[in-house]
């Protein structure tokens, strides 16, 4: 089974509101998942990211991969994080 680290999409139309997931990699995209690691929320500015550090770290360092989307947010808020931690 491969885990892939992706996002799920709740909310009404027209209104998206995401959760960061680990699922199976062949299972569908709002369908069963194994875990909830964090919430994304665009609608709200600036947008809402938040997430489990300690169980994405265990996730990837047991093999999960992340999607396109969940690694271009989780650098940037690592960017975020290291300009507050910097002033």
């Amino acid at each position: 089974m491969s885990v892939k680290i992706r996002l799920s999409r709740q909310g009404a139309k027209k209104a998206p509101f995401y959760r960061i997931v680990a699922a199976d990699s062949r299972s569908p995209r709002d369908g069963r998942f194994i875990e909830q690691l964090g919430v994304y929320d665009p609608t709200r500015d600036p947008p809402e990211f938040r997430v489990d550090d300690d169980r994405m770290s265990y996730w990837l360092t047991n093999g999960a991969k992340p999607s396109d989307t969940v690694r271009e947010l989780l650098k940037k808020a690592r960017r975020v994080t290291e300009k507050q931690a910097g002033t």
